[in-house]
């Protein structure tokens, strides 16, 4: 089925596959948040959801980052919001409703404030109030433009001198050309026993995944969750280590294993030493009480590397697993039903 190249264009109807097979272009796409006077920043708080509140979690991880960064996917903010502040705002849509509370709570509190959006009300906002403004480009899913927000958040964060312009336009040309060179194995016309990310979906097909990751890739793990809620309409779940050897180790020490889960563990040899010895002792001690790890070598020769491979990895798969499940990978209608009952 995955290799019937006109089952996935008649199932695939607005061509998420060709949006992921380009999403390495996002990392260069060009952002004029146009001139802007910042005053001395303490710390950064970024208010977004879903896919928005990722692209925030890479951007942790970016090489050289010192001040605090704190991402709030609440309607409230931090209490230590004050005038040194940068608060940054993301919503795809422009209209999610806790972030447009949070904005205001952050005017209140006279944060230096800007805003990545593709429209909406918090394009509204920006304009009326000369904000800093990332515009995004309009027209696919939220969850299709992580790399987008990611790179505004970049740009914005380069623009208020907390990172080195030249280097980090260099990391990212770097990044993309790695991206675009990974994604080419994942393609919907390289055969299965050749891709990876059709051998997973084929192995998660029926099953509920449970995805598992260290603390530098766990922001990759809750990708994958959200990709297969999203994508493939798929419950699922996730947790990182070493938290999970504190509690849920436990919880499948007595679970009966002809249950419908499947484990996928994404592993990096960047993890910390422990952290790698934990997934070892946990396999062998959990052995004929959990369904048999699918273990996923995460490659890059950095963490950022690695973290792009592993989001990208998540999207074909569950793009494919959405194939499998017989669905077209790109409505929420649910999801916009729900936001329609909310506000009746």
């Amino acid at each position: 089925m995955l290799d019937d190249l006109k089952y996935i264009h008649e199932k695939d109807g607005q061509d998420a596959l060709g949006i992921a097979k380009k999403q390495w272009e996002q990392l260069a796409y060009g952002f004029d948040i146009g001139d802007w006077q910042i005053n001395h920043v303490t710390n950064v708080v970024f208010a977004g959801m879903g896919g928005s509140a990722l692209a925030a979690l890479l951007a942790q991880s970016w090489p050289g980052f010192e001040i605090p960064f704190e991402i709030s996917r609440d309607y409230s903010i931090p209490s230590y919001v004050s005038d040194t502040t940068l608060f940054i705002a993301s919503s795809y849509s422009g209209n999610t409703e806790e972030t447009i509370e949070a904005i205001g709570l952050a005017q209140a509190k006279g944060a230096q404030i800007a805003v990545i959006t593709a429209g909406g009300q918090l394009q509204t906002i920006a304009q009326d109030n000369n904000l800093p403004l990332a515009l995004l480009p309009s027209g696919i899913q939220p969850r299709f433009a992580t790399l987008y927000s990611f790179k505004a958040l970049i740009t914005i964060l380069e623009h208020a001198n907390l990172l080195d312009k030249t280097e980090a336009s260099k990391e990212l040309a770097r990044a993309g050309e790695f991206l675009h060179n990974v994604i080419a194995k994942w393609r919907p016309d390289v055969r299965t026993d050749q891709n990876l990310a059709k051998q997973l979906a084929l192995e998660l097909s029926g099953s509920t995944p449970v995805v598992y990751a260290g603390p530098k890739l766990f922001p990759t793990a809750y990708k994958w969750k959200i990709s297969f809620n999203e994508n493939a309409k798929n419950v699922a779940w996730c947790n990182q280590f070493p938290e999970f050897n504190h509690n849920e180790f436990l919880g499948w020490s007595s679970h009966p294993i002809d249950k419908p889960y499947k484990i996928i563990q994404l592993v990096s040899h960047l993890e910390h030493e422990r952290v790698q010895k934990r997934f070892e002792v946990s396999n062998k001690l959990l052995s004929g009480r959990w369904p048999h790890p699918l273990t996923v070598e995460i490659q890059g020769s950095d963490i950022f590397e690695q973290l792009l491979y592993a989001v990208a990895l998540g999207d074909f798969v569950s793009l494919y697993l959405a194939l499998l499940n017989g669905l077209n990978p790109t409505p929420v209608d649910l999801i916009e039903k729900f936001k329609t009952d909310l506000n009746n």
